[in-house]
């Protein structure tokens, strides 16, 4: 799929090349000499272990990583005891903070018992510089450290940290390079994610991916393009494009394109059967994209499309750019010119100065698009963000009772838009043996395999592993509240 260099024919005493990604297939090619070595010491290849958290974003980042080691010679395990572990960190939330802090501590105990094992952080919880600060003076056995503007320097920078000794920090404060055609390693031979664009340009008042992932840089299309069909070629039937707002895609380009512009090209590459996309920001959806959606026989029928809050006064402080009747209006738009699409969001509980009077104004807005299901979280505080330093901070209880009300109206309708499908016949992309049917110990129990509907709904239905990676068509049988138990249908 990608022009990989092969690595028998890079010179190993000249200079390494100044062009990208020549340069980083000159350092795989010298982590491979290391790895050689390894082999010829220990009898085995050395393994390597890649932890992802947060979003899909971050999963496709850690694909590349992946092939990179395989590149040079890793073995890839999922124990995090190692010859080498990395985590591939998100910021989001605090909670993504202290489950990595935590888990950093049971690393310590690893690396203990084997003092040549090598431990390195990267991602956008490493752009901030209090984290780093933190980790030099409460985990200074870590290795290597690096950010999400220079991920494709992991080659250079796994060569440097074999030659250096102590913690290499590698962080760029911004970058406006995009680098790609570097070796993956896919978790799914059958379904890839496409890096469409980085970065975000929004600044909504409670985030911090515009201060760690940059300004927004989206690619050539043509280079999106022939990365798809290279993947159409290698068996992909789905891809899913990736940006944190897929909808301002292009803006920056010496030509621009619209993404429906984008999506319109994609949906003529031969051999692929499903297109998704995300996030989008309502404020940037456009009517050309809702009649490309409509009109497409491979853009999957849903739709993420952040609320974050029904109340205009809370919006305005989110700075968010649109008001609850415009959400609601282009959310109904969007249903009537779509009338199969599932619609899912964000919802976030608890901002500074949110009252019952606000949360109501969220509920309702739930029960007038009838979401198909919402992700609602408890607002973090984010140093760095205008949020963290708005007064009015809502006190933890008032937090939790509504949220929990909250909770309960997303997942009653929920169910009641699941199903509405009850008895219909769709199409399900098969994705994997279910695994508490495979380790059933009554062998009379019968084998399912789960595959997800265009509208992103789970369905368990009868089959093997040969099924996996096929679009098969299924009769939903049985609506159990998230997800469907079905039969496969000639």
């Amino acid at each position: 799929m990608n022009q990989e260099m092969d690595l028998d024919k890079i010179e190993l005493y000249s200079a390494p090349p100044a062009e990208e990604p020549a340069r980083q297939y000159y350092f795989m090619a010298k982590c491979r000499e290391w790895v050689k070595k390894f082999i010829s010491k220990n009898g085995r290849c050395p393994t390597a272990c890649v932890t992802t958290f947060g979003c899909q974003m971050n999963a496709r980042d850690s694909e590349k990583l992946e092939g990179i080691l395989k590149k040079v010679g890793y073995e890839t395990v999922s124990s995090e005891e190692a010859d080498f572990v990395i985590f591939n960190t998100c910021t989001v939330r605090d909670n993504a903070n202290q489950r990595v802090y935590g888990r950093l501590g049971e690393l310590k105990g690893y690396k203990r018992r084997n003092p040549s094992m090598k431990i390195a952080l990267c991602g956008c919880m490493m752009q901030e510089p209090s984290v780093i600060e933190k980790i030099r003076t409460s985990y200074p056995f870590v290795d290597l450290i690096f950010g999400t503007h220079n991920i494709y320097k992991f080659a250079e920078l796994l060569c440097a940290s074999f030659e250096a000794e102590g913690m290499l920090i590698d962080i760029w404060k911004d970058t406006d390079r995009i680098v790609e055609d570097l070796p993956v390693q896919r978790k799914y031979a059958f379904k890839s994610g496409i890096n469409i664009m980085f970065g975000c340009n929004n600044f909504c008042s409670y985030c911090i991916v515009p201060y760690v992932r940059g300004r927004e840089r989206s690619r050539e299309p043509e280079d999106i393009l022939r990365e798809i069909r290279g993947l159409a070629a290698d068996g992909v039937v789905e891809v899913m494009l990736l940006g944190q707002n897929v909808n301002s895609y292009g803006r920056n380009l010496k030509n621009p394109m619209t993404f429906a512009e984008l999506l319109r090209e994609v949906e003529k590459i031969e051999g692929l059967q499903r297109i998704r996309f995300m996030t989008s920001h309502p404020k940037d959806l456009s009517d050309d994209l809702i009649r490309v959606m409509k009109e497409s026989r491979k853009i999957c029928r849903h739709l993420h499309l952040p609320l974050q809050s029904g109340s205009d006064r809370i919006l305005k402080q989110m700075n968010r750019r649109y008001t609850k009747e415009q959400y609601v209006d282009l959310a109904l738009k969007i249903r009537r010119e779509i009338p199969d699409i599932a619609i899912t969001t964000d919802i976030i509980v608890g901002f500074p100065g949110e009252t019952p009077e606000d949360l109501e104004e969220t509920i309702d807005v739930v029960r007038t698009v009838k979401f198909d299901n919402a992700f609602t979280f408890i607002y973090s505080r984010r140093t760095g963000t205008p949020a963290a330093a708005m007064e009015n901070q809502v006190p933890e209880s008032q937090v939790k009772t509504g949220f929990d009300k909250l909770l309960k109206v997303v997942q009653d309708t929920a169910r009641e838009q699941a199903a509405k499908y009850e008895g219909s016949v769709c199409e399900a992309l098969i994705e994997e043996v279910n695994e508490e049917s495979s380790r059933a110990e009554d062998t009379s129990r019968q084998m399912l395999v789960t595959g997800r509907l265009s509208n992103n709904m789970i369905v368990h239905v009868p089959g093997d592993a040969s099924l996996v990676g096929k679009v098969v068509r299924v009769s939903l049988d049985e609506c159990k509240g998230f997800y469907y138990l079905g039969t496969i249908r000639e």
